[in-house]
């Protein structure tokens, strides 16, 4: 699963993230990687072309730039895999969520 090894790194993930909603110019993801991670041009061009080679987000040249979408195949391919531990989740937030719903009502009700 060559996806989440490229996901390890945190400003990929943080790409990601700012192409979760739309399509973002590649001018627009430097300004975001140089703010936050102190990363300038060439470096975010690195990140980028690892996400496309891996097919997590794709590109399309606009006039003289270059806008990046996600590709929803590769994190389908990420949702099943990670499919096989939903259950050990469940699980374990239904528990959660039954100690916080047993916890509420003792309060509300008082000490017995």
């Amino acid at each position: 699963m060559e996806a989440l090894a490229v996901l390890a790194d945190p400003a990929r993930r943080r790409i990601v993230e700012c192409l979760a909603d739309n399509e973002v110019s590649a001018g627009e993801l430097t300004d975001v990687m140089k703010a936050e991670f102190g990363l300038v041009q060439p470096a975010t061009s690195r990140h980028l072309r690892r996400l496309r080679e891996t097919g997590l987000v794709r590109s399309r040249p606009d006039g003289a730039r270059r806008l990046y979408s996600l590709d929803p195949g590769a994190l389908r391919d990420i949702d099943r895999w990670l499919d096989q531990f939903r259950e050990l989740w469940s699980d374990a937030l239904s528990s959660l969520d039954a100690e916080v719903r047993r916890g509420k009502s003792a309060t509300r009700t008082g000490p017995p």
